[in-house]
């Protein structure tokens, strides 16, 4: 634990470590990053959940891409399992006919 000069010192150190400048752009690039927001052993409304905070933080819209960002963060044998029963029917443009497959499982 490091020792502060003064309180100003201790809220600047705070503001920096706890606040980003920029929150859209940490959730994006939190987003990118799979170690930090993939459902691991997570259970799926866990992961939905932290996933949809850090889209609504990032101002993602609804498309391909966080289609894809959903699957790449699902459990893998999961995401198999939906390829398996979904193949051509999941709409990549819809994140919502993605998350009620998921659900679904």
């Amino acid at each position: 634990v490091g020792s502060f000069t003064d309180w100003a010192a201790f809220e600047k150190d705070f503001q920096a470590e706890f606040f980003p400048i920029d929150p859209a752009k940490s959730a994006a690039l939190a987003l990118h990053n799979r170690e930090q927001y993939g459902q691991e052993k997570r259970m799926l409304d866990e992961y939905i959940d932290s996933l949809w905070a850090l889209v609504k933080q990032a101002a993602y819209p609804d498309g391909l891409q966080l289609c894809l960002t959903l699957q790449d963060g699902l459990h893998s044998t999961l995401m198999q399992h939906i390829d398996n029963l979904a193949e051509g029917h999941l709409d990549n443009e819809q994140i919502a006919s993605w998350y009620k497959v998921a659900w679904d499982q």
